[in-house]
């Protein structure tokens, strides 16, 4: 199990506006994901180092997005302004989870412009409506299509967290450490996770990044 995305949902000024205004800060720029039709969303994405992504998200004028929990807790985030949503693990083993929750996950898909097809299983969109600290599971099956696999100049250096750590680590079912390397999920150098024991609602704060534009915090 390993970082796998951040999800930020669009502001006012919606999905392409609140993507230019990211990626400038960023000094990189996003690309249209496409649209998952079963949430009723669409996203524009930005390759991380280490094979993470960024995405930036809105909800659709269509039926799904009040249906789908996902499509639920976008809209929720952006009627408050927009900011991020949260943050996703990847996991190896879904059937697992699904058992240890004693739910179903959901599959998804979107088409990126191009027409080229994502898929993947995800569960837990739910408890981070409840408990916004917890992170959601995803299992991609197309692999190699992974929009962290592109190149990037963009490297995710923190994550500030407002939550009870051992909260997400029994919600994770393994332990969480402290800095976590995108790949195995062991310790490392790359991404730490700084919890902020006493702010109001728990959530993902900030990220802070490193890149072309220098360090910035989001």
């Amino acid at each position: 199990m390993r970082l796998d995305h951040l999800s930020y949902a669009a502001g006012p000024d919606g999905l392409v506006a609140t993507a230019k205004r990211i990626g400038e800060l960023l000094g990189q720029e996003f690309e249209d994901g496409g649209v998952h039709p079963r949430f009723g969303t669409r996203n524009y994405t930005l390759p991380l180092r280490g094979g993470l992504y960024l995405e930036v998200v809105e909800a659709l004028e269509h039926p799904a997005s009040d249906k789908a929990p996902f499509g639920q807790a976008v809209k929720a985030r952006s009627a408050l302004g927009g900011g991020w949503m949260g943050w996703v693990v990847r996991a190896g083993n879904m059937a697992k989870i699904s058992a240890r929750l004693g739910r179903d996950w959901v599959d998804g898909n979107r088409h990126k412009p191009d027409g080229t097809e994502l898929r993947w299983k995800q569960i837990g969109i739910n408890d981070l409506l409840v408990d916004p600290q917890l992170p959601y599971f995803i299992h991609w099956e197309t692999e190699d299509i992974h929009p962290g696999n592109a190149g990037s100049d963009v490297t995710l250096a923190s994550l500030e967290i407002s939550g009870d750590p051992q909260r997400v680590r029994d919600w994770l079912g393994e332990e969480l450490d402290e800095r976590v390397d995108p790949y195995t999920g062991k310790p490392a150098e790359d991404v730490e996770v700084k919890w902020v024991a006493e702010h109001g609602t728990p959530g993902l704060l900030a990220a802070n990044f490193r890149g072309p534009a220098g360090e910035v915090r989001i």
